[in-house]
């Protein structure tokens, strides 16, 4: 074998090499993958139950139910739809009926979802870029500062 040859033989097994870590990388990242989606993106796209996702909107007022073992259920609008959200846990202190609340978990069956993690906003001024987003596609957004800022 020539230096050429054994220079492109060296140079293909790398490529080989670096192909498959580039592959097994992008593999085990799809586990972590979280997609963010509003009530009505919900009820559109027939989510299997058991996916992860994050779920994003306005807490509905009066939905809130507070249960036993800081168990709780509240419901999450855009505008358009709702979806029920189940949580256990102590929730933000700045959590109530009629703000932006985004909350990360499992899809349950029926359309209902159990959260892990619930985040809410953090002055009066301040919408989760993807809850603004979904509710200006939904023509309800009335805030003034742009959204993921602050003023």
């Amino acid at each position: 074998m020539t230096r050429k040859g054994k220079r492109l033989a060296v140079i293909g097994g790398m490529g080989a090499v670096l192909a498959l870590a580039a592959g097994l990388v992008l593999y085990q990242v799809t586990d972590t993958i979280v997609f963010f989606y509003g009530p009505t993106e919900i009820h559109e796209k027939n989510l299997q139950p058991g996916t992860r996702i994050r779920v994003g909107g306005i807490v509905v007022d009066g939905s809130v139910k507070r249960g036993e073992n800081l168990a709780m259920t509240f419901k999450v609008t855009d505008g358009n739809k709702e979806i029920a959200v189940s949580y256990r846990g102590i929730l933000p202190d700045l959590f109530r009926e009629g703000q932006g609340v985004v909350a990360e978990g499992v899809l349950q069956p029926g359309q209902a979802f159990r959260a892990d993690t619930v985040l809410a906003k953090h002055d009066e001024n301040y919408m989760p870029k993807e809850v603004a987003d979904t509710l200006k596609k939904q023509g309800k957004w009335q805030g003034e500062a742009k959204a993921g800022e602050t003023r």
